[in-house]
């Protein structure tokens, strides 16, 4: 199944298709700038039932040099068949649209981008004949935007910079910067954005500061997405109330027992069991006190 960190690492092209025009410098490529960027069909399926499908394809009109195709490749991580795929995706443009092609990577992780951006042939050593040179986009070359007036000045490239960075400590203060440079943008602009962010960071733990800072510096957006992280913080709040609410029972409980079995119970030991906040634990506290000698000894061999 397709990740949505996979999703928006190539996605974010199509919603921008001038995006890569500025990402470009990043990766050291001295490119025409484009005066005009289409969106093309990802389908490279042939007339045999073999299908094939890039994840973006952009086509990009220049004055100096004419039209060329970008394919965008979203990588999570090493695959030994992918070369060949990229390969197949790269010649088949270039004969079906008679137009240069170019594959652009875009990776999370410092050891799939290294992979990614190697050289491979597919003939032997003496005869080469076909090499792929993919363009790697990742967090050893994406730049870190912590600035939010930096951040306002190319909104799709900070939420780039926030998704390729996803993994580092460093997307934290990205993260920081884009929400408060998205105060200032439309609604129409910072929706999409927003859902770019969200489901480029995934299931990493930047995702949590990310609906944070959601529903509190954004909270005056009503897209779909920015609606969705606001009810996933509130459900998540209500579970986190629950949980405080039974360990808390759970700690009275187990002082009701000592209490009623007429055990001295000490501050330090008062203190220890309504500190608890693990259910799981206050129950077997309770399971003891009902034999316990003393009220200590409900921690023995712990």
């Amino acid at each position: 199944m397709v990740s949505p960190p996979h999703e928006a690492m190539h996605r974010i092209f199509q919603h921008d298709p001038g995006l890569f025009s500025r990402v470009s410098r990043f990766l050291g490529i001295d490119l025409p700038k484009p005066i005009g960027a289409t969106a093309l069909p990802t389908d490279l399926t042939e007339a045999s039932p073999v299908e094939r499908r890039v994840d973006t394809l952009l086509r990009f009109e220049t004055a100096e040099q004419g039209a060329f195709l970008l394919a965008v490749e979203a990588q999570g991580k090493k695959d030994p068949d992918k070369p060949a795929s990229w390969a197949y995706y790269v010649s088949y443009l270039w004969t079906k649209y008679r137009l240069p092609a170019a594959l652009l990577v875009v990776c999370q992780d410092y050891a799939t981008a290294k992979w990614a951006q190697r050289s491979v042939t597919s003939g032997p050593p003496e005869l080469p004949t076909l090499t792929l040179r993919p363009v790697v986009a990742g967090p050893h070359n994406m730049p870190v935007i912590t600035d939010p007036d930096e951040a306002r000045t190319d909104l799709i490239l900070a939420s780039l910079a926030a998704i390729t960075h996803a993994a580092e400590p460093v997307v934290n203060a990205i993260l920081k910067a884009l929400s408060t440079a998205l105060r200032d943008a439309p609604e129409d602009i910072a929706a999409p954005i927003v859902e770019f962010t969200a489901h480029g960071l995934g299931n990493r733990p930047a995702k949590h500061l990310w609906r944070n800072l959601v529903a509190v510096d954004l909270s005056f957006y009503k897209s779909y997405i920015s609606e969705e992280i606001r009810d996933e913080g509130r459900a998540q709040g209500r579970e986190q109330g629950r949980e405080q609410g039974r360990a808390q029972q759970g700690a009275q409980d187990v002082l009701l027992v000592l209490e009623q079995r007429g055990l001295a119970v000490s501050e330090d030991v008062r203190g220890r069991i309504t500190a608890c906040d693990d259910p799981g634990v206050l129950r077997h506290w309770l399971a003891r006190a009902v034999t316990a000698p003393t009220a200590e000894a409900i921690f023995e061999d712990e």
